[in-house]
């Protein structure tokens, strides 16, 4: 890659309960509506636990990532009352958004060779400057399974080589958090959520966001 043209974030739900994992699943959704408003790519590889993702690598491409990667570095919170546990007292779950280091850059390495590329019709952000043709493409990384979707350019050769680039993003990233999980017992990132003070919180079955703080 011709420089560091994205940012990765770490969304993970720590050492948390099953709820925690929910809580994940739904920031990865908002996330995702947040990007497509603000004309940003995401590629996310999701490590799945019964209940939803344990954890999940983001890589964010365009020009706001800066700004959205900030708006969700920390600690995010969600009030609910447990559907899993119905007579449980606690209703505070708590994720973790880490911004992962660029450092590893190659360590995983993606081959064309190793990539199933397919064809799709589908609108991508930005409104009227929707992509609608068939140029749109799904990469699927054999033998890691991560996948990215590339709808950007009108040149379905163009997409095609921004997949792969995603991909090698995408590996990098989850390759560093592996990393960071590895010696989670000596920087304790999976447990280092600041419970009193986070970034952003949320209410409800429905994910609402409480803006009262913001």
């Amino acid at each position: 890659m011709k420089g560091i043209d994205h940012i990765s974030l770490l969304v993970t739900a720590g050492d948390g309960p099953a709820e925690c994992n929910q809580a994940v699943g739904h920031i990865l959704d908002r996330m995702q509506e947040e990007a497509d408003m603000f004309g940003l790519a995401l590629s996310i590889h999701r490590t799945e636990a019964k209940h939803g993702p344990k954890s999940a690598v983001v890589v964010v491409n365009g020009e706001g990532r800066t700004a959205f990667a900030k708006s969700w570095t920390g600690t995010v919170q969600w009030r609910m009352q447990s559907q899993l546990r119905k007579h449980h007292k606690r209703a505070n779950w708590f994720v973790g958004v880490f911004l992962l280091e660029q450092s590893q850059a190659g360590v995983a390495n993606i081959r064309q060779a190793d990539v199933n590329f397919s064809t799709l019709r589908a609108g991508g952000p930005g409104g009227q400057h929707q992509n609608t043709t068939d140029s749109a493409v799904r990469a699927v990384h054999k033998p890691s399974s991560l996948t990215v979707v590339v709808r950007e350019a009108r040149s379905q050769h163009r997409n095609k080589a921004l997949a792969l680039e995603r991909l090698q993003s995408l590996a990098d990233a989850q390759a560093v958090a592996d990393q960071e999980d590895r010696k989670s017992s000596q920087n304790q990132m999976h447990r280092a959520l600041e419970r009193g003070s986070p970034v952003r919180r949320f209410v409800g079955e429905r994910f609402k966001e409480d803006v009262k703080d913001r």
